[in-house]
């Protein structure tokens, strides 16, 4: 069982940056490929990007590619999500989950985080 609790999220202007945290619970966190997803009022779930359990290798949706970047750390059992030049199309909840393979697929993760809140004003 993982617990997963995302944070980082608030309002910020166009062309500003935020950084999302996952901190995860339990001791299998390093063992777990992780993605970031999103969703807009009125829209489905969207995938953003996903990092290998060894962090290696990352992934990304094409919206958001040169803008956003993943990274772990398996000592504290967080992942982050640096998101840069952010745009008002970014405005969204933000979720994180755990999975056992990278994947953009919403359906690969068994755990989801509570989602935080991402607000760009133009």
């Amino acid at each position: 069982q993982v617990q997963l609790v995302e944070s980082g999220g608030g309002l910020v202007q166009a062309g500003g940056s935020l950084r999302l945290s996952c901190a995860a619970s339990g001791r299998t966190f390093s063992t777990y490929a992780m993605g970031w997803f999103r969703q807009a009022p009125g829209k489905e779930r969207w995938f953003v990007g996903a990092i290998t359990a060894s962090g290696g290798k990352t992934a990304y949706a094409d919206s958001v590619k040169g803008r956003f970047s993943m990274s772990r750390d398996n000592a504290k059992n967080t992942v982050y999500l640096q998101m840069n030049n952010l745009k008002p199309e970014d405005t969204a909840v933000y979720y994180c989950a755990a999975g056992r393979g990278p994947s953009g697929n919403s359906n690969d993760y068994d755990y989801w985080g509570q989602g935080t809140q991402v607000t760009v004003s133009s």
